[in-house]
């Protein structure tokens, strides 16, 4: 992808996965805490931060550096499944559809204009 994301047209598509992965992963927190026996504390710090980082980089696309970093909050996200484990398959599902975007914006940005 270009380094410049600013306009990169699958950048809606990068938002709206994180803003689907910052859903999923609060809830994350209750399945956490009551079916796992997770401390509520450590459930809520390390899955209530990585939601408001989605949130956060949601709304950061159009920096250059927020494709990388987002690329890192995908592996953070899976490796929340050593915690609650259908996140190991949620944060792949996640995962695969960042890299979707991924391929997208470069197939969307080599396109030729009519």
């Amino acid at each position: 992808m270009s380094t410049r994301t600013a306009d990169n047209p699958a950048r809606r598509l990068f938002a709206t996965v994180l803003a689907c992965e910052a859903i999923v992963i609060a809830l994350a927190i209750p399945v956490a805490v009551s079916v796992l026996d997770v401390d509520g504390a450590t459930a809520g710090a390390v899955c209530g931060s990585l939601a408001v980082a989605c949130l956060l980089m949601a709304g950061l696309l159009r920096r250059p550096w927020a494709i990388p970093v987002g690329t890192a909050l995908q592996v953070l996200i899976i490796a929340t499944g050593f915690m609650v484990p259908t996140m190991f398959f949620l944060g792949a599902v996640f995962g695969a559809l960042w890299g979707t975007a991924i391929w997208l914006g470069h197939k969307a940005a080599s396109a030729q204009p009519r």
